[in-house]
């Protein structure tokens, strides 16, 4: 899939700048960006999940040694 995106010249300066820092097409910076960028927030989706199922139950955590037996570590 193909797209376009418009710039100011500052912008555009700065991409290219920073595409050509890391040694990549400016779409392919872009690209890297959006990706990155989903699965920060992807991340900090589940981070907040667990926080809520930790709250919901009570705070309560587990020592290490159950977590490992648990997974037969």
């Amino acid at each position: 899939m193909a797209f376009s995106i418009r710039l100011s010249s500052e912008e555009r300066q700065l991409a290219e700048s920073y595409a050509k820092l890391h040694s990549l097409s400016v779409g392919e910076a872009f690209k890297r960006a959006l990706f990155e960028q989903i699965e920060s927030e992807y991340d900090i989706k589940i981070a907040n999940e667990a926080h809520s199922e930790y709250l919901a139950d009570g705070m309560q955590s587990k020592p290490i040694g159950e977590l490992w037996k648990e997974l037969d570590i």
